[in-house]
């Protein structure tokens, strides 16, 4: 479609004929335009320019958008939203974003929800400086559209995308670097497409590697010498650690969208496999351990646990490997179906369906390895699955959106063993009985509540050498307490929490600051802290002194891109949280 910019519209005298520029404004000249005489105008028409293209919708009341914007718009929400609200915008950890509820809030509305976030865990995208006051509207305008739906991923596009860079007989047979791999940390650098190896013991970065984007988790082979890493935007990486450098020796792209990577654990089965899961589309892979060769593709798609209805995009969350048997446990979020997936035979796979609760996401072990706790964040439930006997032990109420990380181990003075998780929606902690056999009583029960600094927490730590419990809340659009962690005495518990200012204590400039994920080192005497800040803002990783609770180390380097997740070697391995 062609629109008159400038002037008004001449019509061709005797001809009726109207001309139009097609590249760009009429008559432009370097410095600007030249003068067209009102002979001239008659006969050429005013000069004019080609509006873009705009983004056509059926849905009566729909923004304008240009399909630039979209576009935009649309990287945006794979980069900042879609973990949370789904690729289709249905809600999972988020709320539903789906067009008959974004129509009836406005753009206003929509406007002051995405740039001040709540309390409840959605991040305060404007006010934090992560999204300008353009993008705030960008995104306002966009989630009132369609959500477009990404095509497939299956064997084809998986195998076209398949590298080994080094085949297993070429690498090396022994270490070959001088790294105390157990004290290694795999650092997420999460707008830079990296991740950073960080030495514990020197606190100096060993290597950065070139990853997918944002990387969600790292997980170690039973050996500890290989690492997986898997990014947002679905790419596994295998790296060798016992290379001199460590670097990646084979990859996979296996889907648009994910979230998790695991291998085999179980006694005579490790490192044979791996196993990924993604959010796009709804499926799972089987890979070979050493190789990431594409075996087995399982959809995830299918029926609710509570309706029974139709799901079109159930995400695989978390994925465990199993201590008791040959199985990984796969969490699929909407639907609310806990898989054992019997890896023994691939070809003839047995895969052992456990109706929980919908909105399955993520979860760890309790202190036996015997125990799957994992949330059901949108239901304020915890799954407790019976990893020996293949079944659901319980369904445990907390709080408002549980989201644990792996959770936290460890003995209550009064109630014994208990695993906690704190909690996106509220100031709770929730701390959960775990030892059926010698306290049966307090088993699967919620046996205690602590209360923290506020909503916004995605993890909470505990270490079997430490009496401290760490809960992190960095998505409290509160900044004073985004930037700070809450310490609970685990022997004294009813005294509260002390509140460690980690972002002060890196002193940093301008920034949104966000304080995640404490991580204890190996031998569980300090916990790393990421202050993660913008792109273009400096960033940095902050050591604490687990036993004086005071600030021991602070790391600084430009090679710090938005640090987030931080996954100590040992610490992995051996399921210690």
């Amino acid at each position: 479609m062609v629109r008159m910019m400038r002037g008004k519209a001449a019509l061709v005298a005797g001809l009726g004929v109207l001309a139009l520029s097609v590249t760009g404004v009429y008559g432009a000249e370097e410095g600007g335009h030249k003068e067209v005489g009102k002979e001239a105008m008659q006969y050429e028409g005013a000069p004019v320019t080609i509006p873009p293209e705009m983004v056509k919708s059926n849905l009566p009341g729909a923004p304008a958008m240009t399909v630039e914007e979209f576009e935009k718009a649309k990287k945006i929400f794979f980069e900042r939203c879609a973990g949370c609200h789904g690729v289709l915008r249905k809600g999972a950890t988020g709320k539903p974003l789906t067009p008959d509820i974004t129509l009836q809030r406005g753009t206003e509305y929509l406007k002051v929800f995405i740039n001040y976030g709540s309390p409840a865990g959605m991040p305060n995208w404007g006010t934090s400086g992560d999204l300008s006051a353009d993008e705030v509207d960008l995104m306002a305008r966009y989630v009132q559209h369609e959500p477009p739906t990404p095509p497939e991923w299956g064997m084809e596009e998986m195998k076209g995308s398949w590298k080994v860079v080094v085949p297993p007989a070429q690498r090396p047979t022994r270490k070959m670097n001088d790294l105390d791999l157990d004290n290694l940390f795999s650092v997420t650098l999460r707008d830079a497409g990296q991740i950073a190896l960080i030495d514990g013991g020197t606190k100096q970065i060993a290597s950065v590697i070139k990853t997918g984007y944002a990387v969600h988790i790292s997980r170690l082979s039973a050996s500890g010498r290989y690492l997986y890493v898997i990014g947002r935007d679905a790419r596994v990486n295998l790296i060798d650690l016992w290379m001199e450098h460590p670097e990646t020796v084979a990859e996979l792209k296996v889907g648009l969208e994910a979230r998790s990577v695991e291998t085999s654990k179980f006694k005579g089965w490790e490192d044979k496999y791996a196993i990924a899961g993604t959010y796009w589309p709804p499926q799972f892979v089987i890979m070979n351990g050493d190789t990431l060769e594409p075996l087995k593709i399982v959809s995830t798609r299918g029926m609710t646990v509570d309706t029974q209805e139709y799901h079109p995009e159930p995400r695989v969350a978390a994925i465990v490997a199993s201590h008791e048997r040959p199985d990984f446990i796969v969490n699929v979020k909407e639907t609310g179906h806990v898989l054992m997936v019997d890896y023994q035979d691939i070809d003839n796979l047995r895969i052992t369906d456990i109706a929980a609760a919908r909105f399955l996401h993520d979860g760890g072990w309790d202190s036996t390895l015997r125990y799957f706790l994992t949330a059901a964040n949108k239901s304020n439930k915890i799954a407790v699955v019976d990893s020996r006997e293949r079944k659901l032990a319980a369904m445990v109420d907390v709080g408002t959106t549980p989201h644990p990380g792996r959770g936290a181990n460890y003995i209550d003075p009064e109630f014994g063993p208990v695993w906690a998780t704190s909690d996106l929606g509220d100031d709770a902690i929730s701390l959960i009985g775990t030892d059926p056999v010698k306290h049966a009583e307090h088993a699967w029960k919620v046996v205690r509540t602590l209360k923290g600094q506020g909503g916004g927490s995605l993890f909470i730590k505990a270490n079997p050498k430490s009496h401290h419990l760490y809960v992190d809340t960095p998505l409290n659009p509160d900044e004073k307490v985004s930037q700070s962690v809450a310490v609970f005495d685990i022997n004294q518990p009813g005294n509260g929490y002390q509140v460690l200012p980690i972002a002060e204590w890196a002193e940093l400039g301008d920034g949104p600051k966000r304080v995640v994920q404490p991580e204890f080192n190996a031998a569980g005497d300090e916990v790393w802290f990421s202050v993660w800040n913008g792109k273009e803002q400096e960033s940095a990783i902050v050591i604490v002194d687990d036993e004086t609770l005071r600030l021991k180390h602070v790391i600084k380097d430009e090679r710090l891109v938005t640090p987030t997740g931080k996954f100590n070697v040992h610490n992995t391995v051996h399921d210690v949280y």
